[in-house]
């Protein structure tokens, strides 16, 4: 809706501060929402007690996670022995005939599994930063490292060669990465 000029009478399309033919300046108006056009919504922005307030809540949640765990201990359970408890009430027990033989098996001795062996040679390699992969075959552990022509690496498994041996295992083998044997060694 074209405004007129209050001097000359002359129609104005909204939008000019002065008159185009008497130059007058001409009357401010509200301005009126007009749909379409290029403009932008303004930027919201977050306000800054906001911000603030969610990094005080994470830094003392973070704290409490961190204090929570160092306060937190299992019970330590000791063994007692009959004599501080006494003896415990049997039942009537079957009693043996002199000279008969007892009935009582040995306990089998506990053998480790090859993949707990390995992974604890595995482990104890990361610690000396001797870093490897180390895999059960068969009945061979092979050690995948980078490190293997490294004579830091020898003190390790022959430390380990023990339990690896124990565990069933016949041979270990040194793999470079690129795949080539630096060494075998038999268990």
């Amino acid at each position: 809706m074209p405004a007129t000029c209050p001097s000359c009478g002359v129609a104005v399309v909204p939008g000019y501060a002065r008159c185009p033919k008497c130059h007058t300046a001409l009357p401010r108006r509200a301005q009126t929402n007009v749909e379409g056009g290029t403009s932008l919504e303004p930027p919201r922005r977050v306000p800054l007690p906001a911000v603030i307030g969610a990094g005080v809540v994470g830094l003392a949640l973070i704290v409490w996670l961190g204090v929570r765990g160092s306060h937190d201990k299992k019970p330590v359970y000791t063994k007692t022995t009959s004599q501080t408890l006494g003896p415990a009430p049997t039942e009537t027990e079957p009693t043996l005939a002199p000279g008969a033989p007892t009935a009582t098996a040995p306990a089998p001795p506990s053998v480790p599994s090859a993949d707990s062996v390995a992974g604890d040679l595995e482990r104890t390699l990361k610690r000396q930063r001797l870093w490897a992969n180390v895999s059960v075959s068969g009945t061979r552990v092979e050690v995948r490292s980078g490190s293997c022509s490294d004579p830091a690496i020898q003190a390790p498994i022959a430390e380990a060669a023990p339990a690896l041996k124990a565990a069933g295992l016949t041979s270990l083998r040194c793999v470079e990465e690129s795949g080539s044997v630096v060494f075998t060694r038999e268990l």
